[in-house]
């Protein structure tokens, strides 16, 4: 058995993980503020004596002894990461700063959640782990796109000048049940405006591409991560190769929910990427012949039945 702290952990990426670590027999400590999480996400393993739930703000330092550390807490979500875009680099950075410090002090693993958002608006096609990134430091996305980046200046570092055991992945768009209806991202608010068969809103003319991984996969990407040799520190690309565009996708889902809902179209927001697709190469090759196994119409099934029975729920 390990003892395991997770950042974020309430959140929908967070609790998936808590979860699976707790199905293996681990002991998990889930810190979380709740400014994206939710106690409804982890409220089924509130009876197991392996989880332990602490409401704390990873800005402030926090002491417990652990083995690995999961470093998953800050909004991702452009209309929550701009909400208080100040409190969203905070997030990022001194977060990041006190959960090495931790992880120094107490010889831990430690993971950090890095984001394809890193890339910025991309100037290579797919994105490999050695490209640096085409980002706008002052726009309005730069809050989130800066703080990763920072954090995994910071890893680096504390890996270099402490030799702390760190482990650095970038998520690509990842979907499925728990995320927040409300938050803004691309298949939530797909699913909840054709569940509701209002209007699907495409932002730009549709030809922006992304690709989506089911969150299961990421799960055991990101295990396979905190698992692998210590001399491999990463980063590395945890997403799935597989690119659609964003009309493909809202077509996608009408036909899976059968929705009356007409296909809108608004002006794209400021650097918004044209392009995400992820080289997976790295992850096959280090991670244990890692890919992700779910296709598309499978996740997005499971995805919309989460979200029909959320809004029956809540009707």
């Amino acid at each position: 058995m390990k003892r395991v702290l997770v950042t974020g952990g309430a959140g929908f990426i967070g609790s998936h993980l808590c979860e699976k670590l707790i199905e293996e027999g681990n002991d998990v400590i889930c810190l979380d503020n709740y400014f994206t999480g939710s106690k409804e996400n982890i409220s089924h393993l509130m009876d197991n004596h392996y989880f332990e739930l602490v409401r704390h703000d990873v800005t402030h330092s926090y002491f417990a002894e652990v083995d690995e550390i999961y470093n998953l807490a800050c909004p991702a979500s452009p209309i929550h990461y701009q909400y208080n875009p100040i409190k969203t680099i905070k997030t990022s950075v001194m977060g990041a700063i006190n959960m090495l410090g931790l992880a120094k002090r107490v010889k831990a693993k430690i993971l950090q959640a890095s984001t394809s958002e890193v890339y910025g608006d991309p100037l290579i096609h797919p994105q490999t782990e050695d490209y640096w990134g085409n980002v706008n430091p002052i726009g309005i996305r730069s809050c989130y796109d800066e703080g990763k980046r920072c954090a995994e200046s910071l890893f680096l570092n504390y890996y270099r000048q402490n030799d702390v055991r760190i482990k650095i992945i970038r998520i690509f768009n990842t979907y499925g049940p728990r995320m927040n209806a409300n938050d803004g991202r691309v298949v939530s608010n797909f699913i909840v405006q054709a569940l509701k068969n209002e209007p699907i809103t495409i932002f730009g003319d549709g030809s922006q591409t992304r690709s989506f991984q089911y969150v299961d996969d990421l799960i055991i990407g990101m295990q396979r991560m905190m698992a692998s040799r210590d001399d491999f520190y990463g980063p590395v690309n945890v997403g799935n190769p597989h690119e659609f565009s964003m009309l493909e996708l809202a077509e996608k889902i009408k036909e899976i929910t059968g929705s009356k809902s007409k296909i809108v179209f608004e002006p794209l927001p400021e650097d918004d990427p044209t392009q995400r697709q992820p080289d997976i190469s790295l992850a096959r090759k280090e991670l244990n012949n890692w890919e992700p196994k779910v296709q598309l119409h499978e996740g997005l099934s499971k995805t919309i039945e989460y979200f029909d029975e959320l809004l029956r729920r809540e009707a």
